[in-house]
C-alpha cells in the first residue's frame, strides 16, 4: 500500500467521523497545520509530492 493511499484512507476515515459527531475534526486538523507548521507534515508532503514534483522540472 502506497503512502499516498495511506492517507486518502485516513482522510476518508476523519470525513465519517466527522460526519458521525457534529465536530470540525478535518478543520481542526487543517487550522493546526497553518498555525503550527509541524515538521511531520512537511514530510508526509514531501513523501507523497516528492518524485511527482523532480520529474516535472527536467
Amino acid at each position: 500500500m502506497t503512502t499516498k493511499t495511506k492517507y486518502l484512507i485516513t482522510l476518508i476515515l476523519l470525513s465519517m467521523v466527522d460526519t458521525v459527531i457534529p465536530f470540525p475534526i478535518i478543520g481542526v486538523i487543517l487550522i493546526y497545520i497553518l498555525l503550527q507548521r509541524p515538521p511531520w507534515f512537511k514530510n508526509v508532503a514531501a513523501e507523497i509530492y516528492g518524485s511527482a514534483g523532480s520529474e516535472q522540472t527536467q
